[in-house]
């Protein structure tokens, strides 16, 4: 029933398994990858005919995770997986990324890659494996693929590269970095890291290109086995005259227009340009036109490169290592408690830092089960800001994907959250770009936290690097335009500090690039960091010591475990009137540990003044600020420390007779008081007379003790102010006699005497 093909590797110490015949036979192909006890499933299918009029590669890649892989039901109201998350949507891209580039020019029809984890052990990422299931897939589908591609994970720690670590050793390791790439080149690199040297970062990138090429090798051989039938492509029409047409159309002007070094004036006239190809082809068929436009933009890559390649000149008139004029400002919003407006040529960000308590925090809910962050950022990237009309709504997956590398490049030198208490959220709203306005994010957003006041380990600046390349000559440029951007081969975008790099993402539009290209790249993007973190420093070269007046302030502090009932209360009844009282915020955790927050300094040392009172044993002789709880006849109740009661005694309020305790207090009313006595039972007795009420300061007792009595101890038998016990006053004690005889009670308890004469019948014994 089924023609399984199976290949097995031995890769990073554990067992990888390609697989195809089993499930999704009527894709064009599937492949079933697993990895410890992590599986993948991959099914690739394709358009079998192109819509008229297409004129570009309608590749989607979809990553999804089912969370009856781990064992768990997807929380919320439907209870089943919905729209893409964060971590899928930035998987879907990783896979997307380096496959895109592999399928020949011209190529049009549609294609859907479908990755979903169907078993996830805990240890081994779903990411990699659904890399390597798609590559696989494509591979053995007989579209017109010219992979296959392998990738690899690579974690760092004591100077030891690790191939595909576990999520605990890249927590605890130095490198996070994925690479994948063809047989001969890096196609793509996404990476974190904690301020690692170009060499080490480099020898990362190549280790995982060596170690991929066991996946590589795996993959052919099981399309050896299993391969569908390649695909016949349409042959190329012969455009040479096509295209001699349009260049002496619109060549020359094309080139004057390149010289041009505003954006805007430069895309006037190369639009102007282009105008005696729409003249002279409107009587065309429409495949005719849309052929001479395509030829019109080779014309426009053709000049872009050969003035970089030939004479080193780029089109805003830069050589290839200077980078664009910067401005940066801090503090540019009044009310936000941190921000910067970053402009790098004709690329801008305003960036904006808020801080939040622990209730602000994220909570993610994936395969590894629900976890919290408390560094978000979040990248917009309006239509107004490249002169155009066009949807604005919620972020698409460039903006997710831009957003999560400057969040790689500046999470490695935030505080920890015992150093900073807080939740950080940093927003980037790119309101110009003509470049990359990832990398201004990056630099904006680590002038806008050290505006907010977070302490970063050191600020942290990025530079995107084109390339160039054409056969074996190739340039390398620093802080690409835009154009560059579409024009080049290469977007290579390096975040880091002045100790090493943070980040590394590379994507590449041609076959790949070795080693010695990026070893230029990254020396190139070196000195291009150092001079952007020098324009930085202008603004701002240091993290602010005081937090914004309008930014929540955090103390913590520290309450014995066996306290913390008491301060949560039943219910939560004392936190919650902690918090309505004082307006202060109120986070308790499982070790005791309490952050108390509030943009007022005043309502943070309240509430640690009321916690501190719940969980402090009261001291006899101190004083203590109090609020009358209740009165009584013989005193007052008054509650100090927070959360203790004691009784003030008519005779301690003040050293005047005080005939009635309504007469000077009244429930609510603040007083001082001093702990006079603390009983073995924790009963307080408390004094208002020695302590003055305004200052709270003890005053001396001037109350002169109580006189001893006149010859010592009242006599027994007297009683006070009547004299002694007169013996008529009862009357004469009644003889035994009046009540008859006592009757005698044996061994037994029971009377043996004779029955009283007035005893009821009932009473009377059986002998009787």
């Amino acid at each position: 029933m089924f023609d399984i093909k199976k290949q097995e590797i031995q890769w990073g110490g554990k067992t990888l398994t390609l697989e195809t015949g089993r499930v999704a036979r009527q894709a064009d192909g599937a492949v079933l990858a697993t990895l410890g006890e992590t599986v993948v499933l991959c099914a690739v299918t394709a358009a079998r005919s192109v819509k008229d009029g297409q004129d570009f590669f309608p590749l989607t890649v979809h990553y999804q995770e089912k969370y009856s892989a781990a064992g768990r039901i997807p929380g919320g109201f439907f209870k089943r997986e919905r729209g893409a998350t964060e971590k899928e949507t930035l998987v879907s891209r990783l896979i997307d990324r380096p496959i895109r580039p592999l399928f020949p020019e011209g190529f049009y029809n549609e294609i859907n890659v479908i990755a979903q984890v169907l078993s996830y052990d805990g240890e081994n990422e779903p990411d990699i494996l659904a890399m390597v299931a798609a590559s696989a897939a494509l591979t053995i589908s007989g579209v017109p693929f010219m992979g296959p591609v392998g990738a690899a994970r690579v974690g760092y720690k004591d100077g030891e590269y690790i191939l595909n670590p576990t999520l605990d050793q890249v927590k605890e390791g130095e490198l996070d970095l994925v690479v994948a790439g063809t047989h001969d080149a890096v196609l793509m690199v996404e990476s974190e890291a904690k301020e690692l040297s170009e060499e080490v970062m480099l020898g990362a990138v190549m280790f995982a290109h060596r170690e991929s090429q066991k996946v590589i090798e795996a993959i052919i051989r099981l399309a050896e086995e299993s391969a569908k039938e390649p695909w016949e492509l349409p042959a190329l029409d012969n455009e040479g005259e096509l295209k001699a047409k349009v260049k002496e159309l619109v060549g020359d002007k094309l080139a004057e227009a390149y010289k041009l070094t505003k954006k805007a004036e430069r895309q006037a006239a190369i639009a102007a340009a282009k105008q005696p190809i729409q003249q002279h082809f409107a009587d065309a068929d429409a495949e005719t036109r849309l052929k001479a436009g395509k030829i019109a933009k080779k014309l426009e890559a053709e000049v872009v490169r050969t003035a970089i390649l030939k004479e080193g000149r780029r089109i805003d008139g830069r050589d290839t290592k200077t980078v664009r004029p910067i401005d940066a400002q801090v503090h540019f919003l009044p009310r936000t408690h941190g921000s910067a407006l970053f402009t790098r040529g004709e690329t801008q960000s305003i960036v904006s830092t808020t801080l939040g308590t622990a209730d602000a925090e994220q909570m993610v809910d994936g395969l590894n089960g629900v976890s919290y962050e408390r560094f978000m950022l979040h990248y917009n990237f309006p239509p107004y800001s490249v002169g155009e009309v066009g949807r604005f709504g919620a972020p698409g997956r460039r903006e997710v994907g831009h957003g999560k590398l400057a969040w790689r490049a500046l999470n490695p030198v935030l505080p920890s959250k015992e150093e900073f208490p807080y939740t950080i959220r940093v927003l980037s709203d790119i309101t110009e770009s003509n470049g990359s306005s990832s990398m201004a994010t990056v630099c904006g957003g680590s002038l806008s936290l050290m505006d907010a006041g977070v302490p970063l380990k050191r600020p942290v600046s990025g530079i995107a690097m084109g390339l160039i390349l054409e056969g074996k000559e190739f340039a390398v440029i620093s802080d690409i335009l835009g154009d560059e951007d579409h024009l080049g081969d290469m977007d290579f975008k390096v975040a880091g500090t002045s100790e090493g790099i943070t980040s590394l993402q590379m994507d590449i539009k041609i076959a790949g690039i070795t080693e010695e290209i990026m070893e230029v790249a990254l020396s190139q993007a070196k000195e291009g960091r150092a001079h952007i973190l020098g324009e930085m420093a202008k603004a701002l070269d240091h993290t602010r010591t005081e937090l914004s007046s309008h930014a929540p302030r955090i103390e913590t502090m520290t309450v014995p475990k066996d306290k913390i009932r008491d301060v949560i209360g039943t219910g939560g009844k004392v936190i919650r009137e902690i918090v309505a009282t004082t307006g202060a915020k109120v986070d308790i955790e499982d070790d005791g540990t309490v952050k108390i927050s509030s943009s007022d300094p005043e309502k943070i040392a309240a509430a640690r003044k009321w916690i501190e009172g719940i969980t402090q044993e009261a001291e006899v002789g101190k004083i203590y600020d109090g609020k009358v709880v209740n009165l009584v006849d013989f005193g007052a109740f008054v509650n100090f420390m927070g959360g203790k009661d004691g009784l003030v005694h008519v005779s301690e309020i003040k050293n005047e007779r005080v005939a009635k305790v309504s007469d000077v207090l009244s429930e609510g009313q603040a007083v001082k008081v001093k702990v006079l006595e603390i009983d073995p039972r924790g009963k307080v007795r408390l004094s208002m007379r020695v302590v003055d009420q305004e200052t709270g300061a003890e005053l001396e007792d001037t109350r002169p003790p109580r006189e001893p009595r006149e010859g010592g101890d009242r006599p027994r038998g007297e009683r006070e102010g009547r004299g002694p016990r007169r013996d008529g006053d009862r009357g004469p004690r009644r003889d035994r006699g009046d009540r008859g005889p006592r009757r005698e009670r044996g061994e037994n308890g029971k009377d043996e005497g004779p029955e009283p004469e007035f005893a009821p019948a009932f009473l009377k014994r059986d002998d009787d």
